[in-house]
C-alpha cells in the first residue's frame, strides 16, 4: 500500500493556507463533477479529491498527517508504521472505533481508502488530552441546474457518496439521496447550506454546502445575474424590422427589432435576467439565419436578389 500525497492530489504546496486548500478543492470538484467532466475516471478522481480534502481541510487531521510525513515512516512499498508517539497531544477518543472526539471516519466523503483507514486507525499512542465531543465536519459538493430553475425555483434530487464505518470497523462508501430546494434567484457559484447534512460527529453532524453550477446551454450565457441569449432571425426581419416572439427563460416575450439591424445587434430587456433584489438584465443577441436554397422557387428568389440588389458585403473591406 503506497503513501498518498494529499497535497499533490489537490495541487497545493505543503505550506498552503486553509483558504487556498478550500479554493483548490472546489475547483477540482467542479472540474470532475459527473455532470460536467468527460474524463473516464471522473468518479475515482472525485473520491480521491474528497479524501484529500477530508484530511487537509481539518486542522487536527492535517497536523497528524504532516507529523507522519516528517517522520518518514510511511513511503511507497513500506509497511505502515507510525512512530510510537505519533498523535500525542491531539484530541483523542476511542481509537479507530470512532468514539467521542476521535476520528471515527469523519471529515471526508467519497473515498474507500485503505490508506485513510490505516492512517487514522493508527492515530493514537501516548498520552491524549481530553477534549469535548466535536461536531462533524462540513461537506462540500456541487449541484448542476438548468437556468430555468434559477428563474422559477425548483426541487431536485441529488446523489452523494458518503463515508461510514461498517460492522467490521472499515471505512466504506454508500450513496445517499437528498431532496434539495433550489430557491428562485440563485446564481452560479452561490452555495446552498443544508444544515445537519454533513459528516456525522459526537456533538452532531456538520453541514453540507452545495455550490450552484448552471448546465451548459447552446443559446444562453450567464454573467452574474445578467443573461445573454442568442436569438435566430430571418434576413427580412433584420432589414425590415418588426415585432418577433422570443421564448426566454422567464417566458415568451414580444420584441421589436429595429429596421436595418445587423446580425450581432444586442437588444436589452431590463430586469429580465436572473431574479433578485436587483434583477439582472436579459440581452438578446440577434443572429441571422438564411433560408436554404433547397427548392427551385428559393433559388429563383436568391437569383432575383443577387440581380436586383447588386449587394457586395465585402465592398470597402
Amino acid at each position: 500500500m503506497e503513501y498518498k500525497d494529499y497535497y499533490q492530489t489537490l495541487g497545493v504546496a505543503k505550506t498552503a493556507g486553509e483558504d487556498e486548500i478550500k479554493k483548490a478543492y472546489r475547483k477540482l470538484v467542479r472540474k470532475y463533477h459527473p455532470d460536467v467532466s468527460k474524463e473516464a475516471d471522473a468518479q475515482q478522481k472525485t473520491q480521491e479529491i474528497n479524501e484529500a480534502y477530508g484530511v487537509l481541510g481539518d486542522a487536527e487531521k492535517r497536523a497528524a498527517y504532516d507529523e507522519l510525513g516528517r517522520g518518514h515512516q510511511y513511503r511507497a512499498g513500506q509497511e505502515f508504521r507510525p512512530p510510537p508517539d505519533w498523535g500525542r497531544g491531539f484530541g483523542g477518543g476511542a481509537g479507530a472505533g470512532g468514539g467521542a472526539g476521535g476520528y471515527g471516519g469523519g471529515g471526508f466523503s467519497g473515498a474507500d481508502s485503505d490508506f485513510f483507514s490505516d492512517l487514522f486507525a493508527n492515530f493514537g499512542g501516548g498520552r491524549r488530552r481530553q477534549q469535548a465531543p466535536q461536531r462533524g465536519a462540513d461537506s462540500h459538493a456541487s449541484i448542476t441546474i438548468d437556468l430555468a430553475d434559477s428563474y422559477h425555483g425548483a426541487t431536485r434530487t441529488i446523489g452523494l457518496m458518503v463515508a461510514e464505518r461498517d460492522a467490521e470497523d472499515r471505512i466504506v462508501t454508500r450513496e445517499r439521496n437528498l431532496s434539495v430546494n433550489i430557491p428562485k434567484g440563485v446564481t452560479a457559484g452561490q452555495q446552498l447550506r443544508l444544515a445537519g447534512q454533513g459528516e456525522p460527529g459526537a456533538a452532531g453532524p456538520g453541514d453540507l454546502y452545495l455550490e450552484i453550477q448552471f448546465r451548459p446551454h447552446a443559446r444562453y450565457r450567464v454573467d452574474g445575474r445578467d443573461v445573454y441569449q442568442t436569438v435566430p432571425v430571418a434576413p427580412w426581419e433584420l432589414a425590415l424590422g418588426g415585432e418577433i416572439e422570443v421564448a426566454t427563460p422567464s417566458g415568451k416575450v414580444n420584441v421589436t427589432v429595429p429596421a436595418g439591424s445587423q446580425s450581432g445587434r444586442k437588444l436589452r430587456l431590463r430586469g429580465r435576467g436572473i431574479p433578485g433584489k436587483e434583477a439582472g438584465d436579459l440581452y438578446l443577441l440577434l443572429e441571422v439565419v438564411l433560408p436554404p436554397a433547397s427548392s427551385d422557387k428559393a433559388r429563383e428568389l436568391y437569383q432575383t436578389m443577387a440581380r436586383e440588389l447588386a449587394f457586395n458585403p465585402r465592398a470597402g473591406g
